[in-house]
């Protein structure tokens, strides 16, 4: 699967999400509310990564950690577009392509 495709799909769930906000709450989530939600993906999914260290104990085990991972890359994906931001472009410009970062260009070269 793609980005794009990705963002398809991740653009599906939200507008899903948007309808099942209007209808419950009679409003949908603001930019800031998606980051709040993000803040605590990534909130679960350090205790998760802590569980898979054995640091903690934590339901769901690899299973959850592969869930939470993708919670937090659709989460990504919302706030980018809801930024207007393009990550492909913008991984591309701060040279996650096929260049190194300037300040590791000494020890990796080209990738």
């Amino acid at each position: 699967m793609s980005l794009e495709d990705l963002l398809q799909q991740a653009l599906r769930i939200h507008d899903l999400y948007d309808e099942l906000n209007l209808q419950e709450r009679g409003r949908v989530w603001t930019q800031e509310e998606f980051m709040l939600g993000f803040v605590g993906d990534v909130g679960d999914l350090a205790k998760l990564v802590m569980a898979e260290a054995g640091a903690r104990e934590m339901p769901g085990g690899r299973t959850a950690l592969e869930h939470e991972l993708a919670d937090c890359l659709w989460s990504v994906l919302i706030l980018a577009h809801r930024y207007d931001i393009d990550l492909e472009a913008e991984f591309r410009r701060t040279g996650f392509d096929n260049s190194c970062w300037p300040h590791m260009a000494t020890i990796c070269g080209p990738i």
